[in-house]
């Protein structure tokens, strides 16, 4: 049994702010304890960690790792300070992923595809496991699939991010009167159980794909017309979906269109393109991707995950 009920936690270097905010939550530091961690790079690239066992022993310890694998240098800072935790005596080991990278690599679809997501998964299966198990938390997964690739001593958990979705777009919103709209077909199971839990209607666009492997929409399943648009997606990447979504909608008659996601990896120049599409007023997101906050602004507002994370560590 662990001698010390306080858990021990550690963060890669992308989401100390997360353990920041956790910090802040508890502020009578009965769950929680901060573990630190020396870092330093040498000359040729390479990473130094150094747990510093002497302010805070992990022998006996239920240790937790905060960390996303948004991409392949953090993914590895992960598996590297896993792996060490259970050689230095942890009594439990929790790797809670806010983030999880390869989610649309979850499946092979041309022959001799590699599935990316899959091998992350058996990556991670391969940490030693301390004595008394180790498990992964995963939030908000754009393929729930993955939570199954986990194999051998490595349990996985998937954390739906429903409650924080729900907040948000209750934030943006002092009504009822608007329809939450997905942005195509294979997001409309999420949205119909969003909007049945938020009373109102739900909508999702339908696509077909062109010769020259592009998409384009030909309807939509509900009327908008006259109506305040909320698109749901789970992860905004280059914002291409998004916007030709935006249009569809705005073609239909919505007066005004938001966007609610959960993971806002924004890469390359996804918030320009949103920002100048002039159809979309202001996006919401988690910072469960680095990007999130990056990008903060009057257009880019963050929700911190902090509290969901505070609340499923508490309960390991």
């Amino acid at each position: 049994m662990s001698c010390n009920k306080k858990k021990l936690i550690f963060t890669t270097k992308a989401y100390e702010g997360h353990l920041n905010d956790l910090m802040c939550l508890d502020l009578a530091s009965s769950l929680f304890e901060r573990g630190n961690i020396k870092r330093k790079d040498f000359a040729d690239g390479e990473h130094y960690c150094q747990f510093d066992v002497s302010t805070t022993p992990i022998t006996n310890r239920d240790v937790v790792i905060i960390g996303g694998t948004y991409t392949d240098e953090a993914t590895m800072d992960i598996y590297d300070m896993a792996c060490t935790l259970g050689d230095l005596g942890a009594h439990r080991l929790f790797i809670v992923m806010p983030y999880f990278g390869y989610s649309t690599m979850e499946r092979a679809v041309k022959d001799g595809e590699i599935v990316k997501a899959k091998n992350r998964a058996r990556l991670f299966s391969s940490i030693p496991i301390p004595g008394s198990g180790a498990k992964v938390i995963l939030f908000d997964l754009h393929a729930e699939c993955i939570a199954n690739y986990f194999e051998g001593n490595m349990k996985a958990e998937h954390v739906q991010g429903d409650e924080m979705l729900i907040m948000m777009i209750t934030t943006l919103v002092e009504t009822t009167d608007y329809v939450l709209a997905s942005t195509d077909a294979g997001r409309a199971k999420k949205v119909e159980l969003l909007a049945n839990k938020l009373h109102v209607q739900p909508s999702f666009v339908f696509k077909r794909r062109l010769d020259s492997g592009s998409t384009e929409v030909t309807a939509t399943s509900a009327g908008v017309d006259g109506k305040h648009v909320i698109i749901y997606d789970d992860m905004i990447r280059t914002g291409g979906s998004l916007i030709n979504a935006a249009k569809a909608y705005k073609d239909a008659g919505a007066t005004r269109i938001s966007v609610v996601s959960t993971h806002g990896v924004f890469a390359l120049d996804a918030v320009q393109k949103l920002k100048d599409c002039g159809l979309i007023d202001v996006v919401y997101v988690t910072d469960s991707h680095p990007n999130a906050l990056a990008n903060e602004s009057e257009f880019i507002r963050v929700f911190k995950i902090a509290t969901v994370l505070a609340d499923k560590i508490a309960k390991l």
